[in-house]
């Protein structure tokens, strides 16, 4: 017992070392992870146009210029809400915006009835709740020099709904066999969604599957090996950069901590 404690004392050690050469870089970061789905889709939705526009009017029935006005919210939308994240530009405003495509796409691809895509959906949604809980301001005293009274409970309850949120992405990975390498990775990934969840030993808990979510993202969903013609690499792509995304949440997580609903601030009383 004494030297499992001692080794999750020292890779806290190591976390936090790391933590803090990286505070002024990993905000910025984590915003780039996190809005790189959002701009690779629009970007796609440039180069794609007369295909999305095609796909959503033989599945809907919608007519032409409905179709041409979803490409087109898709399109704007989210290449807007990533400028205006990235240069923190009214950032609400942009997760609002974010919001409503994830909701829209959800609808429109028919991922509402996919569990996979839906889990990855909600992931995003944690991921934007994050950025939100990062640019709100903290409550300020209405006198000057006299410090605010209790916490910011908003932002507190943003961080505990978006860390819950952001590890389902990891339950799209498991996989259901009896092969020891993937009983150890259920195990082991599980552990540390768990820990997550409750807000115990989170920063340490979020790097860790950080590093595991993008080594395995890059060795899992390598689109750039694919030729351009086949469909899977869209595919590819596409569950590329919604993991990467999710990395950015985690890496917010990473930065931000679990607020105040959490183990790791109770135990701050003990």
């Amino acid at each position: 017992m004494a030297s499992q404690q001692d080794i999750i004392s020292k890779a806290e050690d190591v976390a936090d070392q790391v933590l803090r050469k990286s505070k002024h870089v990993l905000p910025h970061v984590a915003r780039l992870c996190l809005i790189s789905t959002f701009l690779e889709d629009g970007v796609r939705m440039w180069f794609q146009w007369h295909e999305q526009r095609e796909y959503i009017e033989q599945t809907w029935g919608c007519g032409w210029f409905l179709s041409i006005l979803f490409v087109f919210v898709n399109l704007f939308g989210q290449l807007g809400g990533c400028v205006m994240i990235l240069s923190r530009t009214k950032v609400p405003i942009a997760c609002g915006c974010l919001f409503g495509i994830i909701a829209l796409q959800t609808v429109a691809y028919s991922i509402l009835w996919d569990i996979k895509f839906l889990m990855r959906n909600m992931a995003l949604v944690g991921g934007l709740i994050l950025l939100l809980a990062e640019s709100k301001t903290e409550g300020r005293s209405l006198f000057a020099g006299v410090p605010s009274s209790g916490e910011n409970r908003p932002k507190t309850y943003m961080q505990l709904s978006g860390r819950i949120l952001v590890v389902l992405m990891f339950f799209t990975l498991l996989r259901f066999d009896t092969s020891p390498v993937n009983i150890i990775q259920n195990v082991f990934g599980t552990g540390l969604i768990i820990l997550i969840a409750v807000g115990f030993k989170t920063k340490l808990a979020a790097m860790i599957l950080v590093a595991w979510l993008t080594a395995l993202n890059f060795y899992t969903n390598a689109w750039w090996n694919i030729p351009e013609y086949r469909p899977l690499r869209d595919f590819l792509k596409y569950d590329f950069f919604q993991t990467f995304s999710v990395i950015g949440g985690l890496m917010l997580l990473v930065a931000l901590g679990p607020g105040g609903v959490s183990m790791d601030e109770h135990k701050k009383n003990w």
